[in-house]
């Protein structure tokens, strides 16, 4: 009895070490995004089909309207708030815990060549130490590369990784770029 006991403790403690090495292993994946029209919440969902991770919306305390995202017009909200950049718009549905989380994609459209101000308001809320964060974006016409360049910049302490223009990107596309986003 004696040593069916002692075997059965080793095979826990294999199966617990196992466990343990695959928990380390698999990176827990937020995909937070900013999506003011619905173009980027469709690339945020393919992130998160693709990676397994848990959608978190940005959303704004006062909803943008057309006239708001307006980029014609210098007196819209959206212009207003890109030409502050201290401006940080109020953020709703807060994320109760980051710390279950590894990596965060930050998905969002590019606005006067950069990112809104309301993604500034979603990193100055919580704490990112320790986090791999990927940020990913679409646009009528820009790049990423100022938007990343901004967010470096702002928060140079943060783990990020390089981001990627996801404009029309298909499925496959968006799989092929999680694999390696992380590393």
């Amino acid at each position: 009895m004696k040593k069916f006991v002692m075997i059965m403790a080793a095979m826990l403690a294999v199966s617990l070490s196992v466990c343990s090495q695959t928990s380390k292993t698999k990176s827990k994946v937020l995909v937070a995004y900013f999506s003011a029209t619905g173009v980027t919440k469709g690339v945020a969902k393919q992130i998160s089909e693709a990676t397994g991770g848990t959608m978190h919306e940005i959303k704004p305390e006062q909803p943008y309207t057309d006239a708001d995202l307006d980029w014609r017009n210098k007196q819209s909200r959206s212009s207003v708030e890109m030409k502050d950049k201290t401006s940080r718009p109020a953020i709703t549905d807060k994320l109760a815990n980051l710390k279950g989380y590894d990596v965060i994609y930050v998905g969002f459209p590019i606005w006067w060549n950069t990112c809104p101000t309301i993604v500034n308001t979603f990193m100055e809320a919580y704490n990112f130490k320790g986090k791999t964060i990927i940020p990913f974006a679409t646009s009528g016409s820009s790049s990423i590369q100022k938007a990343c360049e901004d967010l470096k910049a702002a928060y140079p302490k943060l783990n990020w990784k390089e981001g990627k223009l996801l404009n029309h990107a298909s499925k496959a596309d968006v799989e092929e770029w999680v694999k390696t986003a992380s590393k």
